[in-house]
């Protein structure tokens, strides 16, 4: 290192294989002193974004709390950043997402128990009170109920259970405390049974309190209005947490200041996008999307929306052809106005390439278009043998084999493992992720074979192992995507490490992360099929 800085200091000029290292940017990495609170706050929105977001919010809370301590005891030297107003948004974000399930939770709640309970109680009244009556318990003439003639007063009377009379709990005659007092014992006993299963609140007095709140708060179009809310932020809260972490590394680094930040925000939008898509590859061998055939079975016949969704292939290929069709004019943001060099016109052709490829995988999931595509061979059938098994779909048509999206990250992948980069640390990470992108490819070309020879025949998972390999790749090689800009590879040789260190940690991270992914879908799973129960119980209780 001190020859290199010899060598920049007498200005010499460099060649790759002699690069001249970099000076370290200024950022948090080289403040050594109140360090616990910063590695307090990044493993506390760790674990709170990654883990317990739904449920425990308070280690964000302590999170940001790390995070506010830190910045007063050191200097601002990332003035003006994004980190700390994005923090607080998703933050906040959260919270009402948070509130807004708990609003939601308790309002169906109260209806689930208006609409069983309150009829229950007038049959309850009546059948007690009718058997009092039969039992000749004193119960004078005048104190019968409403339309009771007398008659069908013997035990064996089909009048005691005839559905005609309708009463309340004031039509109740006022002689029978016993039964009045009997019924309200039952029924603090069945709200002491309910509160058993409504969860971790129990019946405290925040579960008493939003118990008599949610229904003023939320009624009318407010519930409609939560509920779509509550949606749109329960599918995009990751990514907003995602979003927080890798504007904190930003922050935290020192990196894309000035004009940086274009090439800076491009390589973690697209690195982004990869890592996101590894985790959707993963999403499918689980199983999370089998209702609509996402999870390599056969899509269930359902009514509704779910029956009309694309496949899996096509909303691959409509993202690629999405991120070419958008990027054409984005490639050359950062020299905005100046000359166009040679790998500007290669980042150009990859977009390109991204355009055709999504929009001939999209035409490939067609059904109108494969139907006009065979429509020379069924112009030669003849009516009499249409019934032959000759002329029967392939047992293939049933499943989605396109190959078109997993060709374009093929392609791309070989193009980055031969992209030529300013220094050797550059050269060697673009290598990597290209080369895990390539082994994608590849595991899906493996999926499409055993589906292809084996096709799948139940509404259950296949889980192919190839995706497994598809999603690890995919993971792995969006983070280095995300790392292989050029401030992260100038402060890695700054502080004198190599393309190795960034390999190694990855690899690491995203095992991590796909096993914990795992455990997530089992935690959902068991949750589901615990709730299942619960209705079940319930539902024979009040029957």
């Amino acid at each position: 290192m001190n020859v290199a800085s010899a060598h920049i200091g007498h200005g010499n000029s460099t060649s790759n294989s002699t690069h001249a290292v970099p000076l370290a940017p200024p950022s948090y990495f080289s403040v050594s002193e109140h360090a616990g609170p910063m590695y307090g706050h990044i493993f506390l929105m760790v674990i709170g974004v990654g883990c317990g977001a739904p449920t425990v919010m308070f280690i964000n809370a302590f999170g940001m709390l790390a995070g506010v301590i830190y910045r007063h005891q050191t200097p601002d030297l990332y003035e003006n950043n994004s980190h700390n107003k994005a923090g607080w948004a998703v933050t906040w974000i959260a919270v009402a997402w948070v509130a807004m399930g708990i609003l939601g939770r308790y309002k169906k709640r109260t209806k689930s128990v208006s609409a069983t309970t309150r009829p229950s109680q007038a049959v309850d009244i009546q059948a007690l009170a009718q058997y009092q009556r039969v039992q000749g318990l004193g119960m004078p003439d005048e104190g019968r109920w409403s339309r009771d003639s007398g008659q069908g007063t013997e035990r064996d009377s089909a009048s005691l259970c005839s559905d005609s009379r309708s009463h309340s709990l004031e039509s109740v005659p006022q002689d029978l405390p016993e039964i009045r007092d009997h019924y309200h014992s039952d029924e603090g006993f069945d709200d002491d049974e309910d509160a058993e299963k409504r969860g971790f609140l129990r019946n405290t007095a925040v579960d008493r309190l939003l118990s008599r709140k949610a229904p003023r708060i939320a009624f009318g179009r407010v519930t409609t209005v939560v509920h779509v809310l509550h949606s749109v932020v329960e599918r995009f809260v990751l990514i907003l947490g995602f979003l927080g972490l890798a504007s904190g590394a930003v922050v935290y680094g020192g990196i894309f200041r000035g004009n940086d930040v274009f090439g800076g925000l491009a390589h973690f939008v697209k690195g982004g996008i990869f890592f996101w898509y590894g985790f959707v590859a993963l999403g499918r061998w689980t199983g999370c999307f089998s209702e609509y055939g996402w999870a390599w079975n056969i899509k269930p016949s359902i009514n509704g929306r779910i029956s009309r969704a694309p496949s899996a292939e096509f909303t691959e290929s409509f993202l690629i052809f999405f991120y070419g069709a958008s990027n054409v004019f984005l490639e050359h943001l950062g020299a905005w106005g100046g000359a166009w060099s040679a790998q500007d016109l290669e980042h150009v052709s990859i977009t390109i390439m991204f355009f055709g490829g999504g929009l001939l995988g999209m035409l490939v999931e067609s059904r109108r278009i494969r139907d006009l595509l065979n429509s020379s061979v069924l112009a030669a059938k003849d009516e009499q043998v249409s019934q032959d098994e000759e002329w029967r779909e392939p047992k293939t048509y049933r499943i989605s084999l396109n190959p078109l999206p997993g060709l374009v990250i093929l392609l791309l992948g070989l193009m980055m493992s031969s992209h030529h980069q300013h220094s050797m640390v550059s050269t060697m990470v673009h290598k990597q992720w290209g080369t895990l992108f390539v082994g994608a490819a590849l595991a899906r070309a493996v999926t499409y074979l055993l589906m292809y020879l084996s096709p799948p025949t139940s509404h259950m998972p296949s889980r192919p192992p190839s995706e497994l390999v598809c999603a690890f790749c995919l993971i792995s090689g969006g983070l280095i995507f995300m790392g292989s800009n050029k401030n992260t590879v100038e402060a890695l040789e700054a502080y004198g490490l190599d393309a190795m260190f960034i390999f190694t940690v990855t690899m690491g991270f995203t095992a991590l992360l796909m096993a914990w992914a795992t455990v997530v879908v089992a935690i959902k799973g068991w949750a589901l099929r615990r709730e299942g129960k619960l209705s079940i119980a319930s539902s024979t209780s009040l029957a």
